[in-house]
């Protein structure tokens, strides 16, 4: 997006928008009417159509929920990380395919991602396990369930064609829940995912490490190094909103009830005065992002028929239903049940 560019403060990360752009032709082939999706999610069809134009990932995150709703398809992103010859992924996936071995290219991959897409920081991970890790930056990691889904089942395709060997990762890990256990995305992956987890990670065993890559070229990887490394060097120092960091330590402590304010501070690395004063800088208190965050997630979590009541109580950290249905009526003026009633209707 144009307005993507700022800098400084509060700067709002942005993408290369491949992905938007993928799901906005997919949905147009199936007779969805996405004009109108991109007008909900704050774009224009200049942007989807100039592909020199970068989109702000929260604008991404919320085109591709309103477009797997308006699809009736949970599992948009799984399905879009398949549509795409991965060549499309540009000098990313090059970088990648020009390495010499599987674990080379999943380094190069965790350090230049960032490049592509502002909202993710990866982490290559050794050791006991190879793999990757992903943390969001300046994005609320509560909002977004497709994004992530592509990006592993794109993690996972990508060292598969890279080796030419259909490696089974042995972890899948993502935050968001799932109370389905999703049979298509175990057949692919080779093993259930966990859901609801506290990382977002993809991990192999650590001999892929040396699997060789068939594609593998030292000098365009040379050049490619060169190129990416200029790239990371010219890209503007953004401080993300605050506010976002602080709302995805919050959602996993949320349902064993230690989401104060100390405890966010500690895991954030600073003093509570700190917190205060960088959340008022973004017109917000923590009170005012935990309850915003709260009723946030108690309406997500309602339109999961999946999820009692009770259940998404307990998610939210209310010991009570009765507690947690004063809350929702004083947000919405309606009971968890009779909203969970209407969404049906």
């Amino acid at each position: 997006m144009g307005h993507s560019d700022a800098s400084g403060l509060g700067a709002i990360p942005n993408a290369t928008g491949t992905l938007t752009r993928l799901a906005y032709e997919y949905a147009k082939a199936k007779g969805i009417e996405a004009r109108s999706l991109l007008k909900r999610a704050n774009l224009t069809l200049h942007q989807i159509k100039d592909t020199s134009l970068r989109l702000n990932v929260p604008d991404q995150i919320k085109f591709l929920n309103l477009a797997a709703t308006e699809l009736q398809d949970d599992l948009l992103g799984f399905h879009l990380a398949h549509l795409p010859d991965l060549r499309e992924l540009g000098f990313l996936y090059y970088v990648a395919a020009s390495s010499e071995v599987l674990g080379d290219a999943l380094q190069r991959l965790a350090r230049y991602a960032s490049i592509v897409n502002e909202g993710l920081a990866l982490r290559y991970l050794g050791g006991k396990y190879c793999g990757v890790a992903y943390r969001y930056v300046g994005v609320s990691r509560y909002s977004d369930r497709h994004q992530i889904e592509c990006f592993a089942t794109i993690a996972v395709r990508l060292c598969r064609q890279l080796s030419g060997v259909r490696v089974v990762p042995t972890q899948v890990r993502l935050a968001h829940r799932r109370d389905d256990k999703c049979p298509e995305m175990t057949q692919f992956f080779g093993r259930e995912i966990e859901f609801g987890a506290d990382i977002d990670e993809v991990l192999f065993a650590p001999d892929i490490r040396g699997l060789p890559v068939v594609s593998a070229d030292h000098y365009l990887n040379k050049l490619l190094i060169r190129y990416c490394e200029e790239a990371l060097a010219r890209r503007p120092t953004k401080r993300s909103p605050f506010r976002s960091s602080v709302e995805n330590a919050i959602v996993p402590l949320l349902p064993h009830g230690k989401a104060r304010a100390d405890v966010i501070s500690r895991r954030l690395g600073v003093s509570q005065r700190t917190l205060a004063r960088r959340l008022s800088s973004e017109q917000i208190s923590f009170s005012g992002v935990l309850e915003s965050l709260k009723m946030d997630l108690a309406k997500r979590y309602l339109a999961d028929q999946a999820l009692s009541v009770s259940q998404v109580a307990w998610l939210l950290g209310y010991q009570e239903v009765s507690s947690f249905t004063h809350a929702f009526k004083r947000w919405t003026n309606k009971t968890p049940r009779q909203t969970r009633t209407q969404k049906a209707a």
